[in-house]
């Protein structure tokens, strides 16, 4: 018999640290009957991929999480799925994978709560474990009166599979440095002696039970996981019981710096991999090893005779060997010029080895051998798994190139070249690029169909062949480009590119050093004004000045912790001087905008005009916000949970501040200074509520400084070109409409720039968007507390994204100040960015500790959505700007 343990969430330092003085009956199984050690799990560090390492041995496809917790997208064998019966109780997003994938469905029993019990507002969260003990406990009970159920109580290879959440859930609502975590260890461990003692009463102490005890990912401090920080990928292993070797003191090895201080290092510490936990299991009930499982056996847990120990190395390298033959199987059936993976050419000579030093009885060269065999089988594995890297890459990269140079082309001549030079854009000899377009494309595709590549290969060899022969029939546009007035003075130019693609190397060093982003703000609040004419600083000396100290005020932010506690006075400071904005606007839209003022018979009788009455009703739902933040604070402090009034409330509070910005902007035409500030305080409220220490305040000064930066650019524009006339404000406000565009220039560069230093700021002012982990779920608390990962992680998106629909809308207005087509900066800065795309491509690792590797993927991941998410926010800008109206020409200081 076996008994699973998965304490989910549970960080091993908070489990062996001070001698482990929060779970006292663990610790003897660690100093006295058992071996421990660390569990190192892989990224993502999430449930379901720790489970399915843990249960079936190997490392499930990251993309499994889209198909839900519950759903496997294939069914996989497990070590539940080779037992003879399972019993397993716990979460209703952990249990169901397992029965589902199991070759009998009822092999596998389910005891589950309902999701609603998964309540992070909850006073004590442990009680989860203490429903799932009380539920074994009366499992066992029952079988007194059942006897078919005793019976199959008292068969061999059968599982109690027992899933604690209550750590994960105590970690996420109150942190692991928390009492509340540490009190569920101690539960947790008062529920493991009980369970352990009605088992010997139950089986009469027939010392025939195995144990382990580990966890499926660890917790930050945070309260999140996620990313492949040491605190999310140690867990604790404990395994104890029949089979599992006793501790060893002779030689207590294994203890680095910090387990040193545990207490053990009298003890050997014996780490493994998550997926080795797999075979483990399977050796010790004595049934055959999960079929996918890439799992190494760690030896040193068991407790047996040398040839015990040797046949089951063998065992667990045959199992990981006849993987590697059909995979090597498979590709030499698809390959045309097959290389094999040369340490394994002769593998049935290590196979016949390794069973003669068995029959010979060399036990322990022959487990040598076999755990040689196995790294060896792993490396061939993995060999396969990379055997068409190189001509990926190779085809990624020219793909990325072709589309910088085809995208960068298309701006050129859409929005550069004058109408007359268009038209050269298409040489005589197109044909013939196309035909040699068609050859190399057919060629590929034939390769790749003798490879049985799957349909994505196919796409990656279209779009370079694609980018690059639509680049290369525009040849003739690219020789008058060259030629063309602008680009004569070529020193400028190469300096213009040059510099542009500085900017764009320093956002990919800041996607690692995050407090770069605080230099270049201050750089540029400081160096850009130095550089503007004199002229133009003595005019707008008041806006230059705003612009130096909001962007110096923001780049505070990126010098701050990710890591934050929730602080609610910091989210009133900042809600008090949004609100405080929001009335200074009030007041102030009426001198920079075209909106009649009231008459004296309307002040008299308190009526503003109905452009007015929107901005009021969104400082008042601004106001409610606040209180409903402090209420629900004040209760889930309390441990009272949320108020279902105030969850009702904050997603009321939601609808407004999606509809009005949206309603708003279809109504007419308006003030692109009015628009803004409608569009600023309808994000405001729902910003507050998800927010839970500096974010508002970041809020806030980052919307002045990317609002001080749009006013600077169109002062600029007016004064570089001398738009300082007109009389009466009807004469001089137009609409997108009436506005001749303009090409684009080379100073132009700066503006694209500009918005990509600040697509980074707002990546990075309040959090690491490369790790799931920096974002507090906390920050959801206002609106539910009841454990749903994907309404949990809508809420945290919406959040992320609010920063960037205010610069969006900023930018869009920009375009239409400047004279410029709504499409040409979108354009410049989506056929640029791909530039850093490239930077990230090369630089994800496949190696070195979890923290890296998952660092590097999700930058690239992230740079790799950037156009998709560049059109979206582009789409959103449109949809919230509207038709604005802008001044163009001004007869005072104060003309905006």
């Amino acid at each position: 018999m076996f008994l699973l343990y998965i304490a989910d969430g549970l960080r091993a330092d908070k489990l062996f640290e001070d001698g482990m003085k929060r779970a006292p009956f663990l610790k003897t199984k660690v100093t006295e009957e058992g071996r421990w050690g660390i569990s190192h799990t892989r990224v993502p560090t999430e449930s379901r991929p720790g489970h399915v390492a843990l249960i079936a041995g190997f490392y499930e496809d990251v993309s499994a999480v889209t198909k839900g917790w519950k759903t496997n997208p294939v069914n996989f064998d497990s070590v539940f799925n080779q037992s003879r019966h399972t019993w397993s109780f716990g979460s209703p997003d952990i249990l169901p994978m397992f029965a589902f994938g199991a070759s009998e469905h009822s092999r596998v029993d389910t005891y589950m709560y309902s999701a609603e019990h998964e309540d992070f507002g909850k006073d004590d969260a442990s009680s989860l474990d203490t429903w799932v003990f009380d539920h074994f406990d009366a499992l066992l009970e029952s079988s007194k009166t059942n006897s078919t159920l005793f019976e199959l109580l008292h068969s061999d290879k059968i599982v109690f599979f027992l899933h604690l959440l209550g750590l994960d859930t105590s970690g996420h609502s109150h942190r692991p440095n928390s009492p509340e975590y540490y009190a569920n260890i101690e539960l947790v461990d008062k529920g493991i002696q009980v369970v352990e003692n009605k088992l010997k009463a139950f089986y009469n102490d027939d010392k025939r039970t195995a144990t382990v005890f580990t966890a499926d990912h660890g917790m930050g401090n945070r309260g999140v996981h996620g990313d492949g920080h040491p605190d999310n990928t140690e867990t604790p292993l404990i395994a104890w019981g029949a089979g599992i070797a006793t501790p060893d003191t002779k030689h207590p090895k294994g203890n680095d710096a910090v387990s040193k201080h545990w207490g053990f290092g009298h003890l050997q510490r014996n780490d493994v991999l998550q997926a080795d936990i797999a075979p483990l299991m399977s050796t010790l009930l004595g049934i055959s090893f999960p079929v996918n499982s890439v799992g190494v056996l760690p030896i040193v847990y068991l407790d047996g005779t040398d040839m015990f120990k040797a046949k089951a190395a063998f065992g667990n390298a045959k199992g990981i060997l006849s993987q590697y033959i059909v995979k090597t199987a498979q590709k030499r059936t698809t390959e045309l010029i097959f290389k094999p993976f040369k340490p394994l050419a002769q593998y049935q000579d290590i196979v016949s080895k390794i069973q003669a030093l068995i029959d010979l009885e060399k036990f322990e060269e022959a487990e040598r051998e076999s755990i040689r065999l196995i790294q060896v089988c792993i490396d061939g594995l993995r060999y396969y798994q990379t055997y068409d890297w190189l001509f990926l890459r190779s085809i990624i990269s020219f793909g990325y190139v072709g589309w910088i140079v085809y995208s960068t082309i298309f701006v050129l001549r859409m929005y550069v070249l004058e109408d007359s030079k268009r038209s050269r854009g298409i040489s005589i000899s197109s044909k013939t690029v196309t035909f040699l377009s068609w050859v190399v494309l057919t060629g590929f595709s034939v390769l790749l169909f003798l490879k049985q590549s799957p349909l994505a290969y196919y796409i990656y060899v279209a779009f370079p062949i694609y980018f690059w022969s639509e680049s290369f029939k525009q040849r003739d546009l690219v020789t008058s480009i060259i030629r063309t007035p602008w680009s004569q003075n070529r020193t400028n130019v190469l300096g213009h590119i040059i510099v542009y693609t500085v900017i764009l190397e320093i956002l990919v060093y800041t996607y690692f050093r995050r407090e770069v982003l605080s230099i270049c703000l201050i750089a540029v609040g400081i160096v850009w004004p130095i550089m503007m004419p004199a002229g133009f600083k003595k005019r707008h000396g008041k806006l230059v000045l705003a612009w130096r100290i909001a962007s110096i005020c923001t780049s505070v932010f990126t010098l701050l912790p990710v890591e934050v506690e929730q602080d609610i006075r910091l989210v009133l400071l900042g809600g008090a001087l949004v609100f405080l904005s929001g009335v200074a606007a009030l007041n102030l839209i009426p001198q920079y905008t075209a909106v009649q003022l009231p008459t004296p018979h309307m002040r008299a009788s308190g009526v503003q005009p109905s452009s007015l009455k929107i901005v009021t009703v969104l400082l008042t739902i601004l106001g409610i916000s606040f209180a409903i933040l402090v209420s629900t604070t004040r209760s889930l402090d309390a441990k009272q949970g949320l108020p279902i009034v105030n969850s009702i409330i904050s997603w009321l509070i939601m609808i407004p501040c999606v509809a009005i910005p949206i309603v708003d902007g279809a109504l007419g035409s308006q003030h692109y200074l009015r628009r803004l500030v409608v569009i600023y305080l309808s994000f405001a409220p729902l910003f507050t509520l998800l927010s839970i220490s500096y974010e508002v305040l970041f809020f806030f000064f980052f919307s002045i400084t990317i609002l001080s930066w749009m006013l600077l650019e169109k002062q600029l524009y007016f004064f570089e070109n001398k738009i300082y006339q007109g009389t009466m404000y009807a004469e001089i406000v137009q609409s997108e409409t009436t506005i001749k565009h303009r090409p684009l220039r080379m100073t132009d560069m700066r503006i694209a720039g500009f918005f990509l230093l600040f697509i980074n700021v707002a990546f990075f002012g309040t959090g690491n968007i490369a790790s799931l982990s920096s974002f507090s779920l906390e920050s959801v608390y206002r609106f539910t507390t009841v454990f749903n990962p994907f309404l949990m992680a809508a809420l945290l998106v919406l959040k992320i994204l609010i920063p960037f629909f205010l610069l969006s809308s900023v930018f869009a207005i920009l375009s239409r100040v400047l004279d410029l087509s709504s499409f040409s900066l979108f354009l410049l800065v989506l056929s640029t960015t791909d530039i850093m795309t490239l930077n990230f491509f090369f630089l994800v690792r496949d190696d070195g500790s979890w923290l890296e590797i998952g660092t590097t993927i999700s930058h690239f991941i992230i740079a790799s959505a950037f156009i998709v998410f560049q059109i979206i926010l582009f789409s959103v800008s449109h949809l919230l700007v509207g038709n604005v109206l802008i001044p163009h020409g001004v007869n005072s200081k104060k003309g905006y």
